[in-house]
């Protein structure tokens, strides 16, 4: 199946490591499952790299998570711009920070430049923006930042008086892996189109026709607008400077509310391209025996 026919992943991650007993040493990958990827390259699972094979540089940590690529495609794009920052040209000749390292007498080839999570941050700032970087940035900078761009800090839980750490999830074990925080916005929607109910476009006022075409629906809780593609792009642009092609977020024109694109286009992409995960989410899980007679047992005690 081609990327173009597939709905936006659920999570796909850029991420860098670092060995924890030799800090010198950076890994750069991406994944869809950064726990699952990180037990690849510790050994705790089949898998893995080459470079992170050695036992004397394991275990590895997570220490960078980029997330919200609409494809592989995009994340693996992103990946090779940050491990090749000297070559990318997503980063301007004018700002370019990291260069080949010269070359030794005899050797035909530069050799390319040696990561540090200095060098890391630093392309990653020209990139999308790292948190300090980011913050220094924003207090000179007399022109706005692009907006979408969110900077999070999520470290290791402090240890108890007993020695260990606290069991709550956090970092890449926090992170969602499935489609199951926008279950109630796909359900919505996915009733709205199996009744028939898109009614007309928000923006235009054309019927909607049911099943066909591409109609996104605002994500927000009790409101059911739906539209054309074309027109919640152009509801979305129409603010914004003449070179911009696609929309970072807009305003719903019945509610009111605040809608990221990328929330909407992935719901939309799935209900679309994505029949079988749609059913799978939505799907009902079976009752248990013990969970029958438990409610059969309230319902008893009701009656009395």
């Amino acid at each position: 199946m081609s990327q173009l026919s597939r709905p936006i992943p659920a999570l796909y991650a850029v991420y860098v490591l670092r060995s924890t007993k030799r800090h010198a040493s950076i890994y750069i990958g991406s994944t869809p499952h950064p726990p699952r990827r990180l037990n690849q390259h510790n050994g705790i699972a089949r898998g893995g790299a080459v470079r992170t094979a050695k036992d004397t540089l394991r275990p590895w940590e997570v220490i960078i998570l980029i997330t919200g690529f609409p494809s592989s495609i995009a994340a693996l794009k992103f990946e090779w711009a940050l491990t090749n920052p000297h070559l990318t040209t997503h980063i301007s000749t004018e700002e370019r920070i990291t260069t080949r390292a010269p070359r030794k007498k005899g050797q035909r080839k530069s050799r390319k430049p040696i990561h540090s999570l200095r060098s890391v941050v630093s392309n990653l700032h020209l990139l999308v923006g790292s948190k300090k970087a980011w913050d220094n940035w924003l207090k000179y900078k007399e022109t706005t930042p692009r907006e979408g761009i969110k900077i999070t800090e999520d470290y290791s839980p402090d240890e108890g008086s007993n020695g260990t750490k606290s069991v709550e999830s956090w970092g890449i074990h926090a992170l969602p892996l499935d489609y199951a925080p926008i279950k109630p916005y796909v359900e919505k929607a996915h009733n709205v189109v199996k009744f028939e109910r898109e009614g007309n476009c928000i923006h235009c006022h054309e019927a909607l026709e049911s099943g066909k075409g591409l109609q996104p629906m605002c994500p927000h809780d009790g409101c059911e607008a739906m539209g054309h593609l074309d027109c919640w792009s152009k509801h979305a642009l129409k603010d914004e400077p003449k070179e911009t092609l696609l929309p970072l977020s807009c305003t719903c024109p019945s509610c009111g509310g605040k809608i990221n694109w990328s929330d909407m286009m992935k719901e939309l992409t799935l209900r679309v391209r994505g029949p079988k995960e749609v059913a799978k989410l939505l799907k009902k899980k079976r009752r248990t025996k013990k969970q029958i007679a438990a409610e059969a047992e309230a319902e008893a005690e009701e009656d009395i």
